[in-house]
């Protein structure tokens, strides 16, 4: 072969490899972009435009490792009404008190500042246990008012008890002043919320009388029928491990829940949502957002 030949032989080749390393540097580059994207994606949690929600408040948490999933005005310091009612529980039980013990409901347990109604009436006999399960589950103001006027030291020592629990779980932006959440005093954040709920998850009974569909009782002769503030506990579409709802005018409607969501266990807070659906259409949207996206941030 001639020099001349060769030496065109020797440059085609030299030209080749050195495209071949300009793709395979490209290619390692734009590996390294998604990967940074990803972990910026896996940094930053969704903003809650993306999901079209509702509620002024919102936050989603992974219950294991904290990861915020959504947010939106997470620090706000707002009025929760009932979701207080999850603390009100915490005390009980934390209390030792004999849930079996027997409790009528007294006039002191109305409602004097909103004037909500109420199918307990004074006179009325049930066992502590009972006033915890429709105070969880149908929100009964009356059976959690009677809860806290009890407790050793009266409502005044109770609500102490509610504010020293919230100090030992880190809940810096919360203050509680009733056992029922009737005041526009009782205040949290989404993040001091999230830690409620997953102290609460920590108590079979507040799991299991949370979430329950309807309950009966016997109170002076009649046969009285509740069932769960929240709709979604009767979904089959639906893995609810813990649920809350609240609603006072200064708070707006409240959902606070731990739920099972593409195949795993996240604390769900919505605050003030504006609408009667809006709670419950919040966490429908957020339910199809993290199924639609659950391959999103790789977990492993």
């Amino acid at each position: 072969m001639p020099s001349t030949e060769r030496n065109l032989h020797r440059l085609e080749k030299i030209i080749a490899c050195i495209a071949l390393i300009a793709v395979l540097a490209l290619s390692v580059g734009f590996a390294e972009a998604g990967d940074k994207r990803s972990e910026r994606r896996a940094e930053h949690p969704a903003k809650s435009e993306e999901v079209f929600l509702r509620s002024a408040v919102v936050l989603v948490q992974d219950a294991a490792s904290g990861e915020t999933l959504i947010a939106k005005n997470q620090g706000a310091i707002l009025p929760i009404a009932s979701i207080t009612k999850l603390m009100t529980a915490i005390v009980i039980l934390e209390s030792g008190l004999n849930l079996e013990q027997r409790v009528a409901i007294s006039d002191e347990d109305y409602d004097l500042l909103k004037g909500t109604r109420s199918r307990l009436r004074p006179g009325v006999v049930l066992t502590r246990d009972e006033l915890l399960l429709l105070a969880l589950m149908s929100s009964e103001n009356r059976a959690a008012a009677s809860l806290g006027r009890t407790y050793p030291g009266g409502s005044e020592a109770f609500v102490a008890a509610m504010n020293a629990r919230a100090q030992s779980l880190g809940m810096h932006d919360t203050r509680f002043v009733d056992a029922t959440g009737l005041s526009s005093g009782n205040v949290s954040s989404a993040r001091d919320l999230a830690r409620l709920v997953i102290a609460a998850h920590e108590f079979p009974l507040i799991r299991e009388y949370s979430t329950r569909d309807g309950a009966t009782i016997h109170a002076l002769g009649r046969t009285l029928g509740y069932r769960n503030t929240n709709g979604l506990v009767r979904s089959a579409q639906w893995d609810i491990g813990l649920s809350k709802t609240g609603y006072i005018s200064e708070a707006g409607r409240c959902l606070v829940m731990r739920v099972k969501l593409a195949s795993r266990e996240v604390v769900v807070v919505l605050l003030d949502s504006w609408g009667k659906l809006s709670r419950v259409g919040d966490a429908n949207r957020i339910k199809k957002w993290l199924e639609t996206n659950a391959a999103a941030k790789p977990r492993g």
